[in-house]
């Protein structure tokens, strides 16, 4: 899948845009704070409806405006795909594929998928297992709909929960409606755990060969997921926790408290690898993430670099580039250094000044 177009207006720093990309190899170069990311961006919200950072609508709408638009052309098995996003200040967003509104916004879902890689994923090793359950949950939501379903109702659950029991401090009869939620949270919770072991294992088959060729064949490393609760003892770790959950007013148990480890040999690289051991490992990471959408989809995602280049060194330079020959990529910079120039073909260059794109003839 490419996308052939993306069309702005007043979204981020963009009064008006329209630009068409490559289905190969695309650069949008400029400096810093000049509105690069902001086009990966629009990008993601169009496969997701969702901001990569986790930004509100009504941010990344322009300065003084009430509403923005994306239209994203996205071309998938030689079809061709309109996807309308329009972002509202005070209210839902509206979204549409090929003019016809839908109602869920599940439904955008697996019509384009992406994979987006920043300099923030390189420390997803060594970071919290917030960031890793991110990134479990933001590709599986991506390639699942039943899993975004079950994630989208289980959070729904725990904040209820979670609620309830902060409520139970004042209002002890209301004790009696905890094992309501209790079902709904186990019910959900089961089949997050269980798609997520899937899914790790699915990936940990991938890595296991790319982070091999990456660290020159000297490192083995193991991919393991680490669920808070096992799945069949959800039931009986919640009810024994619950004395606690009443003490502490939030939930102490289930996969919202997953993580995953990261080892070479018996060494957690979380906690004792080296800051070189760590993006190799982020690196592998992410581009068996590539590997596994081609598995479960049939067909290619679309890449976003941002700003990535300039965080790795050469080999980890190259080994990227040289992964990504057969997907459409689109990579911002702060310049066309002599690294890219020469050792990677280019096959549409944009110049980013200030929420202005312009197309660079080479």
């Amino acid at each position: 899948m490419i996308i052939k177009s993306i069309e702005l207006k007043n979204f981020r720093n963009y009064e008006q845009l329209e630009i068409s990309f490559d289905q190969a190899t695309n650069i949008l170069f400029g400096d810093n704070a000049q509105g690069k990311t902001n086009i990966l961006e629009s990008a993601y919200v169009s496969a997701t409806t969702k901001s990569h950072k986790g930004s509100r609508d009504k941010e990344m709408i322009r300065f003084g405006q009430d509403e923005s638009h994306i239209r994203t052309i996205v071309c998938k098995r030689e079809q061709d795909f309109q996807i309308d996003i329009h972002l509202k200040k005070n209210r839902a967003k509206g979204i549409a594929i090929n003019q016809v509104p839908i109602k869920k916004a599940s439904d955008l879902f697996g019509i384009l998928n992406i994979v987006f890689f920043s300099p923030e994923d390189l420390n997803i090793i060594k970071d919290g297992p917030t960031e890793r359950r991110r990134f479990l949950d933001l590709e599986l939501c991506q390639l699942d709909k039943i899993y975004l379903s079950d994630l989208t109702a289980y959070n729904k659950v725990l904040k209820q929960r979670n609620t309830l029991l902060k409520d139970m401090i004042y209002r002890q009869d209301l004790k009696d409606t905890l094992p309501i939620w209790d079902e709904q949270l186990i019910e959900y919770g089961k089949r997050i755990i269980r798609r997520r072991q899937q899914f790790v294992s699915e990936l940990y088959e991938i890595v296991q060969d790319i982070h091999s060729n990456l660290s020159g064949n000297t490192e083995l490393l193991t991919l393991k997921y680490e669920p808070n609760v096992e799945s069949m003892f959800f039931e009986d770790e919640l009810f024994r926790a619950s004395d606690r959950d009443r003490k502490l007013c939030q939930t102490s148990v289930g996969p919202h408290r997953d993580d995953i480890s990261f080892l070479l040999g018996d060494i957690d690289i979380r906690k004792f690898g080296s800051q070189g051991q760590q993006r190799t490992a982020a690196l592998s990471l992410k581009l068996s993430e590539i590997e596994l959408v081609k598995k479960s989809i049939g067909d290619t995602p679309v890449l976003l670099l941002d700003d990535v280049l300039s965080e790795l060194d050469s080999n980890r330079q190259n080994y990227l580039l040289n992964s990504i020959h057969d997907i459409q990529t689109i990579i911002t910079c702060t310049g066309l250094d002599e690294f890219v120039k020469n050792k990677f073909q280019i096959h549409r260059i944009f110049q980013v000044t200030n929420g202005h794109v312009a197309l660079r003839e080479e």
